[in-house]
């Protein structure tokens, strides 16, 4: 038996992890003097108060998600070997999935490494540890990533709001190599990516599936792209062959870096970027007359936590129908949330009433979410943050 500390349940506080659900919550836990004294992001053995055994969990006292499974047996060593199995696994299922070593490498909890997000661009990986045991295992994880792809470069976004739920400060490094630029290929157009200074991660790969169907519906049609960001949708429509792409943001770095993408791919002479509050500026558009066979709405998260779900809502309302005003008569809407407070259903409601108030009938060709590089936890529902709907205007 492992010689991991001890975590017990509470008496009849382990219907949830008997059902297999990967987190143990703080309220379910006999929080002892000793218990509350293991270092956060401990591993742990978790019993219930029956002696049933529930696995080896990452611990943190000082959390609500006071235990995040690592492995159901307990016996598990938690070594070298563990992260490096973990993390070969994820490869293997995107190796099956994309031609390229372009994609997320691991989603957290669905691929058994809760609190961990892994971008690759080739050579070059993103990481973001957002619990206090993914932070404790970074040099094991790097040792791991080391042994499988050997990337030139890893970069820590350790920004997450969520690192403050575990006492985490916020932090972007460089952990290996020295030069962090890279590029991803997608849609046929050469995208730069820059973990160190862009968004995020430096790409949205949830979005690829949804990007190609956008592309595929554009040829021959006028595109705007609003929250365009480095303009993903919209240089993927014109090199599909839109007969112009109208990119909106308000960030003056990411429409130049797009500009930059559309002059390196020999897009430029079909793009256009206009820089703006993308709400205000659609509403101008809309009131000037200005119609595009198809429209792209992917805002950033309206709601950031739970108490922002009744503004989001209307938020998204409001944004469908300014954004149907832009359509053509039957041409595409595609409008998207990334806010996974946001329930599908909540923004699906939100949306059609926005068309309804802007007097457009549709007809739902797609209801999308994020693509397989970001499998679902099946006991994690909560966790489907990405929600998107194309649909035709009449």
């Amino acid at each position: 038996m492992s010689d991991l500390p001890l975590l017990r349940l509470l008496p009849g506080r382990d219907r949830r992890a008997k059902a297999g659900h990967p987190w143990i919550f703080s309220n379910e836990v006999a929080m002892t003097a000793e218990v509350r004294a293991i270092p956060p992001g401990t591993p742990v053995r978790v019993e219930g108060d029956d002696g049933v055994r529930h696995g080896i969990h990452h611990f943190n006292s000082h959390s609500l998600i006071a235990g995040r499974r690592l492995s159901r047996d307990p016996a598990t060593p938690i070594d070298d070997a563990f992260w490096q199995g973990r993390i070969a696994e994820a490869l293997a299922l995107r190796t099956r999935l994309f031609p390229t070593p372009h994609y997320r490498l691991a989603h957290a909890e669905a691929d058994g490494l809760p609190g961990l997000i892994l971008d690759r661009y080739g050579d070059l990986v993103a990481l973001q540890a957002n619990t206090a045991g993914m932070e404790a295992a970074t040099p094991a994880i790097l040792r791991a990533l080391d042994a499988l792809i050997a990337p030139r470069a890893v970069v820590a976004r350790n920004e997450a709001s969520v690192r403050a739920l575990e006492g985490l400060p916020e932090a972007t490094l460089l952990l290996r190599g020295a030069d962090a630029t890279g590029a991803v290929e997608e849609g046929g157009v050469s995208f730069a990516v820059d973990p160190l200074g862009g968004q995020k991660t430096g790409w949205f790969f949830d979005q690829r599936e949804n990007r190609a169907r956008v592309a595929n519906l554009a040829r021959g049609e006028t595109v705007l792209d609003a929250f365009c960001h480095t303009g993903g949708f919209g240089l993927q429509a014109a090199a599909a062959g839109a007969s112009r792409v109208t990119l909106l943001d308000r960030s003056e770095h990411a429409l130049a870096t797009a500009m930059e993408t559309a002059r390196r791919n020999g897009l430029e002479d079909r793009v256009e970027a206009v820089r703006g509050e993308a709400m205000e500026t659609l509403e101008r558009m809309a009131a000037s007359g200005a119609r595009f066979g198809v429209v792209v709405a992917d805002p950033p998260a309206f709601a950031k936590s739970r108490k922002d779900i009744p503004q989001a809502v209307r938020a998204y309302s409001r944004l469908a129908r300014i954004a149907a005003g832009l359509v053509a008569p039957g041409g595409i809407l595609f409008i998207a949330s990334c806010s996974h407070h946001v329930p599908s259903g909540e923004f699906t409601d939100s949306v059609l009433a926005g068309l309804g108030r802007a007097r457009r009938e549709a007809r739902i060709l797609a209801i999308t979410g994020a693509g397989p590089d970001h499998p679902i936890h099946p006991m994690l529902p909560e966790s489907v943050y990405l929600k998107a709907l194309t649909l035709q205007l009449f």
